[in-house]
């Protein structure tokens, strides 16, 4: 059963052209994820569709009540397999590679989507098992939060990418915790700027070597914090 993401957000229709084309959409498409997308709104029982309210004890902005979201995730949450709930936010444990790989082990996961000043936080403490950051800098949805977390977590299902064997030499990758090698193409020489001569060599071991190195000094230069882990 490929991974299934089920996506609450005030706002479906943003996810239209992220999941209906490239890598995403052939995945979708070869059924090796299922991507489901849930408008909130819909799950509000008042006419106007009210799904936010003023803050207690006062503030600005407006925040997202909880009786249309938790009425959302427990009309989505499937019975008997093994679920994860998450909520995008800046408070949330940062979106790491070497984290990926365990939300595949779930059968499904919901990620809600935030906006306006926040979600109650009886929705957080009550019906969500993790938040989630993918960095320190706010947006004006989760809802782009939640397009990276399913991009990045669908790249892991076998099938997905191409060459899985190119997962391995990416920045970040367990198996290379540097960031990757410079990569070049053709031609040689563009506008008097040359292709290193030894990826021209044929030398598969001196090249490997090359590439080593350069991922070594180019972490160092780049992000040397990682160096230190």
């Amino acid at each position: 059963m490929p991974p299934q993401f089920d996506i609450l957000t005030l706002f479906p229709p943003l996810f239209d052209s992220p999941f209906s084309s490239s890598i995403l959409s052939r995945a979708v498409s070869k059924r090796l994820i299922d991507v489901r997308i849930h408008d909130i709104r819909s799950f509000s029982t008042d006419k106007h569709r009210t799904v936010d309210d003023v803050a207690y004890g006062g503030g600005p902005g407006m925040v997202m009540k909880p009786e249309p979201i938790v009425a959302a995730i427990e009309a989505t949450q499937i019975s008997g397999k093994k679920v994860r709930r998450i909520y995008f936010s800046p408070q949330g444990r940062p979106l790491n590679q070497k984290h990926l790989k365990d939300y595949l082990a779930y059968d499904q996961l919901i990620l809600l989507c935030g906006r306006y000043e926040g979600v109650d936080e009886r929705v957080i403490e009550n019906f969500i098992d993790e938040e989630v950051s993918i960095g320190d800098y706010i947006l004006t949805g989760g809802e782009f939060a939640a397009m990276v977390f399913v991009d990045a977590v669908s790249r892991l299902v076998p099938g997905v990418v191409g060459k899985e064997e190119s997962l391995l030499d990416e920045s970040f990758a367990p198996a290379n915790p540097l960031l990757e090698y410079p990569q070049y193409t053709r031609p040689p020489d563009f506008r008097g700027s040359k292709v290193p001569d030894i990826l021209l060599s044929g030398d598969h071991q001196k090249i490997e070597i090359w590439r080593r190195e350069q991922s070594l000094l180019r972490t160092q230069k780049k992000r040397p914090d990682l160096l230190k882990k």
